[in-house]
């Protein structure tokens, strides 16, 4: 969190420039907007940091991202399925007799409260490859919905991993 106690507001203090004020940045799905908002030009500090709340509510909301203080990821280049939160990998269960058995599951992880992890898994022995998938995409976008109010990841699943 910034210090102004507000996420993605920053404060500038520059005297040597005389700048003084807030900005505030808001990135959602590539998209980045950004605005200064000076203490002279809103009546001082603290009418510019109300002013700055605004501004940051309202990019929000052109920008379709849901209000959150928590971080939202919506893409990244290290998914390894192309789906945030979906993950292929193989789990070490135990068998008829206990006899150590590795089952490949599609593994959808989400966050339903700050510093909490919940996950689950779907079986690809059980429901196939591409079943297993969209299975596991389907339960991490009703997630989303459920902690942001809204899916984040926008489009169908990608095919295949």
């Amino acid at each position: 969190m910034a210090k102004s106690g507000h996420k993605g507001i920053s404060r500038i203090d520059q005297p040597r420039k005389r700048t003084h004020g807030w900005y505030v940045r808001v990135t959602f799905r590539g998209e980045q907007r950004a605005k200064f908002l000076g203490d002279a030009t809103h009546g001082g500090k603290r009418k510019a940091l109300r002013e700055a709340v605004r501004v940051r509510n309202r990019l929000e909301r052109e920008l379709g991202k849901p209000r959150t203080d928590r971080t939202v990821v919506t893409r990244s280049p290290r998914s390894g399925t192309g789906m945030i939160g979906v993950q292929r990998a193989q789990r070490r269960d135990r068998g008829p007799g206990g006899k150590p058995v590795i089952r490949d599951v599609y593994v959808v992880t989400w966050h339903p409260t700050p510093h909490t992890t919940r996950r689950t898994t779907v079986s690809v022995d059980r429901y196939g490859e591409e079943e297993a998938f969209r299975r596991a995409c389907e339960l991490r976008v009703a997630k989303e919905r459920e902690v942001y109010g809204a899916p984040l990841q926008t489009g169908s699943p990608p095919t295949g991993s």
